[in-house]
C-alpha cells in the first residue's frame, strides 16, 4: 500500500543567526552524528540519574537575542534551576553547550560560537573533535573561558558542572 501523504518539514530549520547574520548549514555527516548520539546518550543517562535537568539536541534554537544571536548547539544542558528558559525554544542562557567540530565548522565552533557563548555566560563549553578523537572542556571564569581539560580517547572525562560524571571518551567514537 502506497501512502499519498506528503510530509512537510516546515519547522525543521538548519539556519542560525550569528552576530546578526543568517547562516545555513548542511546536515552533519556520519562521524558527527555517531558522536552526537553517543555523547547525548551518556549525558542523558547521567542527568536523569541525578535528576539535574534536561539534555536537548540540535536542531533546537538557543535564543540569546531574537534577531542577533540564535544558535543551534549540537547538545544543550539546562539545569532544573533554569528550566523556565525552555519554552518554544530555549530563550536564555543554558548551563552547558556542546559543539561537534568538523572540517567545515572549525572556525565557527572554535572561535565565533565560543566567543558568543562566553559573552552570554554559558557556564561550560564543550568542543568535541571526532576526527582528532578529542574533547575540550572550557569553564567560564570571571567572564572568560579557561580550558578545564583536554581529553584524548583513552582518558576518563570529568566536568566541574557534572561532579560525579566519569566516562572513557572512546565510547563516544
Amino acid at each position: 500500500m502506497k501512502s499519498t501523504e506528503t510530509i512537510i518539514w516546515q519547522d525543521w530549520d538548519l539556519s542560525q543567526i550569528i552576530n546578526g547574520e543568517e547562516i545555513m548549514s548542511p546536515s552533519p555527516q556520519k562521524p558527527h552524528q555517531n558522536a552526537s548520539r553517543n555523547l547525548q546518550w551518556t549525558l542523558e543517562n547521567y542527568v536523569r540519574e541525578w535528576d539535574l535537568g534536561a539534555i536537548w539536541n540540535a536542531p533546537f534554537d538557543v535564543i540569546f537575542e531574537e534577531d542577533y544571536n540564535r544558535l543551534q548547539p549540537d547538545l544543550i544542558f539546562v539545569s532544573k534551576e533554569k528550566e523556565d528558559i525552555v519554552q518554544d525554544w530555549i530563550r536564555g542562557v543554558p548551563d552547558m553547550v556542546v559543539e561537534i567540530v568538523s572540517k567545515s565548522t572549525i572556525k565557527m565552533d572554535t572561535v565565533v560560537k565560543k566567543e558568543i557563548y562566553e559573552r552570554y555566560g554559558v557556564q561550560e563549553y564543550w568542543l568535541l573533535k571526532p576526527e582528532k578523537r578529542v574533547l575540550e572542556i572550557y569553564v567560564l571564569n570571571n567572564g572568560r573561558y579557561e580550558m578545564y581539560a583536554s581529553f584524548g580517547e583513552n582518558d576518563v572525562v570529568s566536568s566541574p558542572l557534572f561532579c560525579d560524571l566519569a566516562f572513557k571518551l572512546n565510547i563516544i567514537f
